[in-house]
């Protein structure tokens, strides 16, 4: 091989690593928890859309919430953030799921939930996330948590099961493997 073009092509090979290497930086905590908060209450809000309203009671046992229960609980927990997010002094206080009775009144409660809590959380300088990442990163993991509880109202009353995978973004997806198959 010509002496030239290896020099070239381990240059080239060095130069390419390189700007590999500052893209693929981590993102800074700011980023991720804004990240984070905005995939799962994205997911959740495309369940509350997409799941049947003649099912939204539906709850599978008497001791658990129904799927609208839940989203309510949810929404309680972005009030929470805003408020906290804020800077105000503040305990949790669950919106009464009563004053939520249908579909059409639980979504657009959900959404500007989300849109009010963004909206704070977007207001936080970078610096911050390197003091605290609360409320957030409590509110991301409940938020997590009942998404997956919702997973399985969707599976056992959605008529769209095999759809499920609409929710649920590639990044989040466990890995096919033996081990998993048939998993999602």
């Amino acid at each position: 091989m010509n002496p030239r073009i290896l020099s070239l092509s381990v240059v080239l090979f060095v130069v390419a690593s390189v700007v590999a290497q500052v893209r693929q930086q981590p993102p800074t905590p700011a980023q991720a928890v804004k990240g984070n908060f905005a995939s799962i209450n994205r997911r959740v809000l495309e369940m509350a859309r997409d799941f049947p309203e003649n099912k939204y009671n539906y709850r599978p046992n008497k001791d658990v919430r129904s799927f609208a229960e839940v989203i309510v609980h949810i929404i309680s927990g972005n009030v929470y953030a805003s408020k906290a997010g804020r800077g105000e002094q503040v305990t949790w206080d669950e919106l009464d799921p009563k004053n939520y009775k249908t579909k059409v009144e639980i979504v657009p409660a959900l959404e500007k939930s989300i849109e009010e809590a963004a909206s704070v959380l977007n207001t936080l300088p970078e610096e911050h996330f390197t003091k605290t990442l609360a409320p957030w990163m409590d509110i991301i993991e409940h938020a997590a948590e009942h998404y997956g509880q919702l997973v399985v109202y969707y599976r056992a009353k959605s008529s769209r099961q095999n759809k499920l995978s609409d929710f649920i973004s590639s990044e989040n997806q466990p890995r096919r493997n033996e081990e998993h198959e048939g998993f999602f």
